[in-house]
């Protein structure tokens, strides 16, 4: 599948995350003319190699679309070591994959957690022991089955899934990101009607539900909101 599908299938998203007061913003690293939209984001990005900075940049412009999406103008978006930096009262959560990037921003008085991401190049089965825990591979697709909830789920799914929540989850500290023990074996995935529920196995009461949507073969997921104890 070439870009301009992709990009034009993840663009027709939008008012699916609308209706979960977020903000889609999708660009590709193929755009013309990718510039830095202030000296803090150039600098950030005069530092990396060619192909890294055209990811870098898109991400940026990801961003900002999917903040005007709800409403909220956004300048430069420097970084803090990895991590973006948004001006107060703006945040998104920004993923890449072959060229194309997406982000999700909550709008104006959502106070909620944020995460996507997309991933699409698929995983192979064999890939599952990397992602998943014993109590968890019955939400695998069986053999010969198309995946989603009905017949279970991919390995990309749940991959992609459990990194939107990873972003969700984890805390911002004097350090840095702060993130679940174990790294994603450290969460547990389970469906529920909308979608998915990923909690920390440290802490099952710290959970978020998840969309899944197939973008060929493979995947884009983004956190709609936080999770009971039951669901």
């Amino acid at each position: 599948m070439g870009t301009a599908p992709v990009v034009g299938g993840l663009v027709a998203l939008g008012p699916l995350l609308a209706a979960d007061g977020l903000g889609l913003g999708v660009a590709a690293v193929s755009e013309p003319g990718p510039e830095p939209a202030g000296p803090a984001e150039a600098a950030a990005a005069a530092s990396m190699p060619p192909r890294r900075r055209l990811e870098f940049l898109a991400g940026r412009r990801a961003a900002r679309r999917a903040l005007r999406a709800v409403g909220l103008d956004c300048g430069e978006i420097p970084r803090s070591g990895r991590l973006p930096v948004f001006p107060p009262g703006r945040t998104a959560s920004i993923s890449h994959s072959t060229g194309i990037a997406v982000a999700v921003a909550g709008a104006p008085g959502r106070d909620l957690p944020l995460g996507c991401d997309l991933e699409l190049r698929p995983l192979p089965r064999e890939a599952a022991r990397l992602v998943l825990r014993e109590d968890e591979e019955s939400l695998l697709a069986d053999a010969g089955l198309p995946p989603g909830a009905d017949a279970g789920w991919s390995v990309t799914e749940l991959f992609s899934a459990k990194e939107s929540a990873w972003k969700a989850l984890t805390v911002m500290t004097g350090e840095g990101r702060e993130g679940p023990a174990d790294s994603l074996r450290g969460l547990r995935v389970s469906p529920r009607e909308d979608g998915l529920r990923v909690c920390l196995r440290a802490d099952p009461a710290r959970a978020v539900r998840v969309r899944v949507v197939r973008v060929g073969a493979g995947a884009f997921s983004y956190v709609i909101g936080r999770a009971g104890t039951r669901g």
